[in-house]
C-alpha cells in the first residue's frame, strides 16, 4: 500500500475526530492576554487550561524583561548551536542561578522539554544499560524508552507508582545487568504526574537506592516552582533532592517561557553538554528567552506572594470540588483533575455545555488517553485566579454533573460545531 493511502484511511487515535473537533475541541484558538479570561469564538471564557502556575506569563517586570531583551538582541542571537558559536554569559549565569536553586553542582539549558528529555535518555543510557520507569511517565519519557530499545537496549515498567512492583522490577533490571557484564540501571519518574496531578514516590524509590545500584532520573516539569518549601520543586518538598541523580525541568509551566534544563553532577552535566543530540545539533536557546527566564527564576525565588497565591486557589478549588462530590483523584499538586464517567459523546456534548452555556473553558481527556468509558477534565489553577473564579467553576460543574447522570449528554453523533456562533 501507498503511505499516503494508509494515512488517509487511519487519521490515528486521536486524529480520527479531527474533522468533528478541529478549531473547538482540538487546536481551539484563545485569544487576548494571556489571563483566567481569555476569548474563545468571539466569548469571553474562563480559562482553566493555562500552565501559567504562578502568575509570570504577563507579569509586568517579566514583560518588561522579555521586550528590553528582544529590543537589544533580536530573536536571533546568539546564531548557532550552544557547542560552535551560540554561547554567552548569560546561558551561563543562567544555568549557574539554576543549579544552584536546585541544589545541584551544575545545570544544562536546553530549548524544549519534550526534545530534551529524549535526548538524556539517549545520552546517559547506553545498549548495556537498562531502563525501569513508571508506566505513566510522559511521552516524552517514553520516546527517550523507545529510543533506547531501538539501539538494543532493555528496559522494565512498574505500575504508576506501585513500590512494590518498582523493586521487582528493578531486581529484573539487576538480573539483566549482571548478565550483560557491562551495564548500570537508569530509573526515571516524575515529581508531579501533569495528567493527574498525583506525586512521584520519591521518598520510596530513594530509599529502595539503599538496595539497589541505580541512579534516579526525575522529570519535574509540574513539580518545578509550585512544589517545595522555596518552590524548588517535589524534591525539596519530599526533602529528598540530595538523592536524586539528574533533575529535569522545563520553563513552560511555573516559569510561563521557553526552555528548560537537566541538572545534577557537574561531570554528568558536562557529559551531557557534549552528547545531547538535540542540542548539540540546534540553534542556541535565543536571548530574549533567556534573560527573560533569569527575571522570572528572580521572581520566583523572591516574590513568594506569587506560589502562596497560586496555592490559595488551588486549596480553595480542590477543597470545594471535593466537597460537592467530584472525584479530584490523588492529586498533592496544583494539577485538578476532574474525574467523571461517559464516553466520547458524553464528553464532547459536556465541554459544549461548559463552553456554550457557562462560558468556561477546561480541557478535556479521553480514550485513548485514559480508559474507555471515562472522562477527565484537567483544571491547572494559577495565582491570578480569583476564588470568585472558583466559585463560579464549582456552580457550572454542579449542574453539569447533574446533566451527565441524567444521561443528558447522550446522543448518536458529534454536534457540529460548524453551526456554533463564532
Amino acid at each position: 500500500m501507498d503511505i499516503f493511502d494508509r494515512i488517509k484511511q487511519d487519521r490515528g487515535p486521536i486524529g480520527q475526530y479531527q474533522k468533528a473537533g478541529h478549531g473547538y475541541f482540538s487546536f481551539p484558538k484563545l485569544e487576548g492576554e494571556i489571563s483566567p479570561h481569555m476569548t474563545f469564538r468571539g466569548i469571553k471564557v474562563l480559562n482553566w487550561s493555562l500552565n501559567n502556575y504562578i502568575g509570570l506569563a504577563n507579569h509586568p517586570e517579566v514583560r518588561k524583561a522579555d521586550a528590553e531583551a528582544a529590543a537589544q538582541y533580536g530573536m536571533a542571537y546568539p546564531m548557532g548551536a550552544r557547542m560552535m558559536s551560540g554561547q554567552t554569559k548569560y546561558h551561563e549565569e543562567l544555568e549557574q542561578r539554576l543549579a544552584k536553586f536546585v541544589s545541584k553542582e551544575d545545570a544544562f539549558l536546553v530549548n524544549y522539554g519534550y526534545q530534551a528529555m529524549v535526548s538524556i535518555v539517549d545520552a546517559i543510557a547506553s545498549r548495556n544499560d537498562v531502563i525501569v520507569y513508571d508506566s505513566e511517565s510522559h511521552a516524552c519519557i517514553m520516546d527517550g524508552v523507545f529510543l533506547h530499545k531501538a539501539k538494543g537496549g532493555k528496559s522494565f515498567v512498574f505500575q504508576h507508582n506501585d513500590m512494590e512492583k518498582a523493586e521487582k522490577m528493578l531486581k529484573f533490571a539487576a538480573k539483566r545487568v549482571s548478565e550483560c557484564g557491562d551495564g548500570g540501571v537508569l530509573l526515571i519518574t516524575e515529581g508531579v504526574f501533569g495528567m493527574e496531578g498525583d506525586l512521584g514516590n520519591l521518598k520510596a524509590l530513594v530509599e529502595l537506592k539503599k538496595k539497589y545500584n541505580f541512579r534516579l532520573l526525575v522529570d519535574d516539569a509540574h513539580g518545578f516552582g509550585t512544589m517545595g518549601a522555596t518552590g524548588a520543586g517535589a524534591g525539596e518538598h519530599f526533602g529528598v533532592q540530595d538523592e536524586i541523580d539528574l533533575y529535569f525541568s522545563t520553563f513552560a509551566k511555573a516559569m510561563a517561557g521557553i526552555g528548560g534544563f537537566i541538572s545534577g553532577d557537574a561531570e554528568i552535566i558536562d557529559f551531557l553538554r557534549y552528547n545531547m543530540r538535540s542540542q548539540t545539533f540546534a540553534k542556541s536557546l535565543p536571548m530574549p528567552m533567556v534573560m527573560g527566564a533569569l527575571k522570572r527564576l528572580e521572581l520566583l525565588q523572591n516574590d513568594h506572594s506569587l506560589r502562596e497565591n497560586l496555592w490559595t486557589v488551588v486549596k480553595a478549588l480542590q477543597k470545594g470540588l471535593k466537597e460537592n462530590g467530584f472525584d479530584i483523584g490523588n492529586t498533592e499538586s496544583p494539577v485538578t483533575p476532574v474525574m467523571m464517567n461517559g464516553g466520547v459523546i458524553e464528553a464532547t456534548n459536556l465541554i459544549l455545555d461548559l463552553r456554550e452555556n457557562h462560558s468556561i473553558f477546561c480541557s478535556v481527556v479521553i480514550y485513548p488517553v485514559i480508559p474507555k468509558g471515562h472522562i477527565l477534565l484537567r483544571l491547572i489553577p494559577t495565582a491570578t485566579h480569583t476564588l470568585e473564579d472558583v466559585d463560579t467553576t464549582i456552580k457550572a460543574f454542579q449542574k453539569c454533573k447533574v446533566k451527565l447522570e441524567n444521561d443528558e449528554y447522550k446522543s448518536e453523533t458529534f454536534a457540529d460545531i460548524s453551526k456554533l456562533s463564532v
